[in-house]
Formats: C-alpha cells, structure tokens, sequence
C-alpha cells in the first residue's frame, strides 16, 4: 500500500513532511523504526503554476520504489515478463 496526500491550502503541512519520511527514518512512538517507506506527501501550493503533469510526476514519483521495497521485504521475486507471440498486442477481430 501507497498513501498519497496532497496537502490544499495555506496550513502549515510541517506533521505531514514529518509523515513523509523523506527527511530520515519515520519511527514509532515507541520508537521503533517503521519497516517501509509509504506516504509521498506534496503541497499543492507548490503546483499552483505548474502542469498537471508536474505534479502527479511529484506525486508517484516514490511509488515505484515503495512497490519494490514491499515485494523485497515479503520476499516475492519480480515474475517474468509474459512476451506476446504476435507483434501487434491487439487483436484482429474477423470481418
């Protein structure tokens, strides 16, 4: 699981860059550190000249990495790719 917060507005978002993770290892109250890394959270604000694009470039930018480390951590191994027999993937319906 991936938990993705567009921070909208002018508050003051300092707990969620806490929540983040990015600036060191996020721990527990009890102190403990967390296994993953699952929250990516952006401030819209920071967006507000940018394309639509610009930001969910932003915002699933750690995605990936976080998808890696769950199946590192649950020790499943990547599959191998499934390769179409055929060079066009679309099938050709009959006329």
């Amino acid at each position: 699981m991936s938990i993705i917060i567009v921070g909208v507005g002018n508050a003051d978002f300092t707990d969620m860059q806490i929540l983040d993770g990015d600036d060191g290892v996020l721990r527990s109250p009890k102190g403990e550190p967390v296994l993953r890394d699952i929250v990516q959270f952006v401030p819209f604000r920071d967006f507000k000249t940018a394309s639509p694009a610009a930001l969910a470039k932003c915002v699933l930018a750690e995605v990936p990495k976080q998808v890696v480390e769950y199946f590192s951590h649950k020790a499943i191994p990547p599959m191998n790719p499934v390769l179409n027999s055929t060079p066009n993937s679309i099938a050709s319906t009959p006329e």
